[in-house]
C-alpha cells in the first residue's frame, strides 16, 4: 500500500515513524511519503497563501501549488484522493478498513482552508475525525493513517487484535487486565482467573454491552 500526504507542515509526522507503524513502514508494508506543498509553490518566496475573494478572516492556499503537486505525484488518478476537513463525513472503524484497499493521496489545509475548486477538480471525498476545528489536517491525517494502516496484513502481531476491539462490532472494548491480580485493594475478576473459557467470553460481552450502554448509547442501536 502507498500512502502519499501533501502537507505544509512535513515535520509535524514525526510520530507516524515510531512503534508499530513505525515498523511497519521500516519493513515496506507501506510506502508512506510526506511531501511538502510549499515546494510546488511558483513564488519567489515558496508563498503559498492567498487572500479570499469576499473578504474574511485568514488565508487560503491557493489552487497552484496544490494542484501540480497532485498532477506530479498522481497524474493517472490512480489513488484516493482525501481531503481532511471539518465538513467532511466522519471518520469510523469501517472507513479505515475500507481505505486499507487502496493507495491514498492525502491533502491536509491549513489556515482557513483551501481553494473550493480543488476539492471540486481533485478530492474524491472530504474525512473528518470530530466535530471540531483544528490548526490543520496533520493531526487528523495522521489518526486516519494509523487506523488505516492496523488493517494491513503483518502490521499488528496478531488479526485477533482487529477482531475483538472497539468498534470492530457495535460494542465498545470490553475491560481487561493483567498482572499482579490485586494492586491497592482492587482485584481482578474472580472470571478471569477461572480458566472457564465460555464463562470468560460471555462475561467480556457483557461487559461490553455494559460499557456501550453507558458511553455510546448510540452504537446498541446497530447492535439491536
Amino acid at each position: 500500500m502507498k500512502i502519499e500526504i501533501l502537507t505544509l507542515f512535513p515535520d509535524s509526522y514525526t510520530p507516524l515513524y515510531q512503534g508499530i507503524i513505525g515498523s511497519a513502514v521500516e519493513k515496506g508494508l507501506v510506502d508512506l511519503h510526506i511531501t511538502n506543498i510549499r515546494d510546488y509553490s511558483t513564488d519567489k518566496h515558496k508563498h503559498v497563501d492567498d487572500a479570499p475573494f469576499g473578504g474574511g478572516a485568514g488565508m487560503l492556499i491557493a489552487i497552484q501549488p496544490i494542484a501540480d503537486a497532485i498532477d506530479d505525484i498522481d497524474p493517472m488518478h490512480k489513488m484516493r484522493r482525501i481531503y481532511m476537513s471539518p465538513k467532511g463525513i466522519p471518520f469510523t472503524q469501517a472507513k479505515s478498513k475500507q481505505l486499507a484497499q487502496q493507495d491514498l493521496l492525502i491533502l491536509c489545509g491549513s489556515y482557513e482552508g483551501i481553494d473550493e475548486r480543488v476539492i471540486e477538480l481533485y478530492i474524491d471525498e472530504e474525512i473528518s475525525i470530530g466535530d471540531y476545528v483544528l490548526t490543520s489536517g496533520d493531526l487528523a491525517a495522521m489518526v486516519v493513517v494509523n487506523a488505516t494502516m492496523r488493517h494491513i496484513e503483518g502490521v499488528l502481531g496478531s488479526s485477533t487484535s482487529l477482531e475483538e476491539e472497539s468498534f470492530t462490532v457495535p460494542l465498545l472494548e470490553y475491560p481487561q487486565y493483567t498482572r499482579p491480580a490485586e494492586y491497592k485493594g482492587l482485584k481482578v475478576p474472580e472470571v478471569l482467573l477461572s480458566g472457564n473459557h465460555q464463562k470468560i467470553a460471555e462475561w467480556r460481552r457483557l461487559k461490553s454491552i455494559e460499557i456501550t450502554r453507558e458511553r455510546r448509547p448510540d452504537l446498541l442501536n446497530d447492535e439491536d
